[in-house]
């Protein structure tokens, strides 16, 4: 008898069913306690002792998702409950990495959707609902944070009810079961006015509401890849959930990649996910989500099947990327210092090895021998490469961002997004004159609780650059703002540009404290004395709209002659530090972000002056 007969079982509907398996995805916007419940779920399944220090954000183990806070890659785990294997995905909240949860929905039989007791769905809720709904996931609705003073569960509830409604789910997804919880506090209870005990009800709903995998055990072999890790022992790990047959370690397979290609492998290492980690198994059930060695050049997507009887799954597919970079060799006069990888077939291999895991990318070879066009989700999913790249060793230099048009039905498109803000009333105004100057018009506005306006906008996803730092400038701080992508449409005017030039550095060398004293009278400097700077490099934001070639080198002149005025004291404000988002944000058409492991610095694409104004004659700016 095979593991899969040994624990199935007929539904209602006619279908064989694991009972031993459970298979859930969390799913929820950013920030509403994905990563904390399963944190949660990892403490109460007995994976650690009582006594024993557990750090919070488990498997947030990449630095630069501790650093930031947020998820940014899909992470399996395993946990045993009451003789059932319960399978775990966490998944990111940010729509930037919308492809991250596409893809893993794949190996998922129902779904916890978070919602904040307080802030209700948001833009992300919806996509994540909606992809949700399209793999036919069974809902489980978990209204997070009834332990914040200002929450308001019910209320929440039928919201998330109202949006199911709205985005056309069936009845008997409608009827969904539901349960409150605090991840952070770590308890669930079916009563929110009962605060306290732990997150067993959680896991006793999970087993009973969220079915068990469809299988077909005695079908030949089919295993989607839908994720990709490396390891310098074993090369690269498949991960994905078998969905007929099994799998066994040195079995003999043929893995059907795209465009119908067909290769033979031996599968060298089956394991399955076992608490945070994995461990070896000699045989795997349809069912299982396992992580398979030793099949060569896996890529997401591909079909492990039977050699005998090879039948290839539908390929996964995710939404198209809706904004583009230029991705260039770094070029400046200060090249090389601090990387290791410098060159064009550096910066190559390490875009297209990254096409391999991260399915919302697109990488295109131009013109230009040096340069690639790279397309993502947003300046955020972007940003995170460039700056894993960055801490890889990699230099490079980034261009602007830009949207990504399209011609439907003879007229070009240009992607819009529907956009939340949050704002305390005093505050609408500048949003409302912002938002509207980047030809965003509002559909809602409504007043909440606590004070605050929520206004939803629809607008085109050119307005939102840089739109985060100004709105957050012009409110002190106080906006919360989320968007999505809504749909193409057909392109609207000029959006306005940057109102401020810059001031270009004519010389390389040193920064001089002298010099930037009398420069920041009319500017605000992006450079400490001190660091180096080379022609061509932007040292500052002109008080005015025209670029301005500036010495930021030049030292004093020393005389014999003495003046009461001659030794005044320095006194420096200190430069506007730019963090790599907001420098993608800032730049113009004709700027680079240089990026290397120590320095982002910004510059322009041609250096010296004489090139500059050579190309705005040609031009006729």
């Amino acid at each position: 008898m095979s593991v899969a007969q040994s624990a199935t079982s007929v539904d209602a509907d006619g279908q064989l069913r694991r009972t031993d398996v459970r298979n859930i995805a969390i799913i929820a916007h950013v920030d509403h306690g994905k990563t904390s419940l399963v944190d949660c779920l990892i403490r109460q399944s007995g994976v650690f002792r009582e006594n024993q220090t557990m750090q919070t954000c488990l498997l947030d183990s990449n630095d630069l998702e501790r650093e930031r806070g947020i998820t940014i890659l899909a992470k399996n785990i395993a946990m045993m409950w009451n003789g059932v294997r319960i399978n775990i995905i966490d998944t990111p909240g940010h729509a930037d990495f919308g492809g991250e949860v596409e893809r893993v929905l794949r190996m998922a039989d129902g779904a916890l959707l978070l919602v904040d007791a307080f802030e209700g769905p948001r833009p992300q809720t919806r996509f994540v609902l909606q992809k949700a709904l399209q793999c036919g996931l069974s809902l489980l609705v978990v209204i997070n944070k009834i332990d914040r003073p200002d929450c308001r569960p019910d209320e929440v509830l039928s919201q998330t009810f109202d949006l199911l409604v709205e985005l056309g789910a069936d009845d008997k997804t409608l009827d969904f079961p539901y349960i409150y919880t605090s991840a952070r506090e770590g308890y669930a209870t079916h009563d929110p006015a009962s605060k306290g005990g732990d997150i067993r009800p959680l896991l006793d709903m999970v087993l009973q509401k969220i079915p068990g995998p469809v299988v077909r055990p005695d079908d030949p072999l089919q295993l989607m890849v839908t994720s990709l890790e490396w390891s310098r022992y074993v090369g690269r790990i498949a991960t994905g959930r078998i969905a007929a047959g099994s799998i066994r370690t040195g079995q003999q397979v043929a893995v059907m990649r795209a465009n119908g290609v067909k290769t033979m492998a031996k599968v060298e290492q089956v394991q399955l996910y076992d608490n945070l980690g994995r461990s070896n198994t000699a045989e795997a059930a349809a069912g299982d989500i396992v992580a398979v060695t030793g099949i060569p050049d896996p890529e997401i997507g591909d079909t492990i099947a039977d050699p005998l009887t090879p039948v290839a799954l539908e390929r996964i597919a995710v939404d198209e990327p809706t904004l583009a970079m230029k991705f260039t060799v770094n070029s400046s006069p200060l090249a090389g210092q601090h990387g290791k990888f410098v060159t064009s077939r550096n910066l190559r291999d390490r875009l297209f090895r990254e096409l391999q895991s991260n399915v919302a990318l697109r990488v295109e070879e131009t013109n230009d021998m040096e340069a690639f066009k790279v397309s993502g989700r947003g300046v955020l999913h972007l940003a995170v490469l460039i700056e894993t790249m960055r801490r890889e060793g990699y230099e490079l230099s980034v261009g602007k961002p830009e949207v990504i048009i399209r011609e439907i039905d003879g007229k070009k498109c240009e992607p819009y997004e529907l956009l939340e803000v949050d704002v305390p009333a005093s505050d609408l105004g500048p949003v409302m004159e912002m938002v509207g100057s980047r030809r965003g018009q509002a559909k809602v506005m409504n007043s909440t609780s606590t004070g605050m306006t929520h206004v939803e906008f629809s607008i085109p996803a050119r307005g939102l650059i840089g739109l985060r730092t100004k709105m957050l400038n012009a409110t002190r701080g106080e906006a919360i703002m989320h968007h999505r992508f809504e749909e193409y449409r057909p392109v609207e005017g000029e959006i306005p540009h940057r109102l401020n030039g810059v001031l270009v550095s004519q010389e390389g060398g040193k920064a001089v404290a002298f010099a930037l004293w009398k420069l920041q009278e009319r500017a605000d400097l992006f450079v400490n004395p001190g660091d180096e700077v080379y022609e061509g490099m932007i040292v500052g934001e002109n008080s005015r709209d025209n670029d301005m070639v500036v010495n930021p080198i030049r030292e004093k002149k020393l005389t014999n002659m003495r003046t009461t005025g001659a030794d005044e004291a320095i006194i420096l404000r200190p430069p506007r530090q730019m963090t790599l988002e907001a420098a993608l944000e800032y730049i113009e058409w004709d700027e680079y972000v240089e990026v290397t492991p120590q320095v982002i610095r910004l510059r322009k694409t041609l250096l010296t002056e004489t090139e500059r104004k050579r190309l705005s004659r040609s031009k006729g700016i």
